[in-house]
């Protein structure tokens, strides 16, 4: 019995396709769209989706995500674009370091950069937020309501690359 146990855990790390990294502050108005989103996620793990809420602490995560060895690891934050809110992008790594994402304890370009060691794909999604005190505001848990659908439906295409 423990072996076929074993067994299971085994074969769901060897074939995780996707550890989708939700980061942010529940308590800080868009800022909460990371826990938001791993929230209405989370019901929907199976062997190759796997939700982690890490808060405002990703690198308290990178032990977790190299144990799951995910093809995939998309990373999703709240961040300043210069769009309308709710509005989703992702954004190309090189564009990370020069934008102002949330309000995290290590930059993400760093946490892509050690990631990258253990991860094949990293992807990082944005979302332009609106403010970062109170509850969501309405245009952000819009945009965020789609990405879950899209995240659901494995429509990736249907997200919009930050020019």
């Amino acid at each position: 019995m423990i072996r076929k146990i074993y067994l299971i855990i085994i074969t769901t790390l060897i074939l995780m396709e996707y550890v989708i990294l939700c980061i942010g502050n529940r308590y800080g108005g868009d800022d909460g769209i990371g826990p938001y989103i791993a929230n209405n996620l989370k019901n929907q793990e199976n062997n190759n989706f796997i939700i982690i809420d890490c808060g405002t602490n990703p690198e308290n995560y990178t032990s977790v995500i190299k144990r799951f060895n995910p093809k995939n690891l998309i990373i999703i934050d709240a961040v300043e674009m210069n769009l309308k809110p709710g509005e989703i992008r992702f954004i190309k790594k090189e564009k990370i370091g020069v934008m102002h994402i949330s309000t995290h304890n290590i930059p993400i370009s760093l946490l892509i950069d050690y990631l990258e060691k253990y991860v094949k794909n990293i992807y990082f999604i944005g979302i332009q937020s609106r403010k970062m005190s109170g509850e969501l505001s309405k245009e952000v848990k819009k945009g965020a309501d789609f990405l879950i659908e899209y995240i659901k439906k494995r429509k990736f295409e249907m997200i919009k690359i930050l020019d």
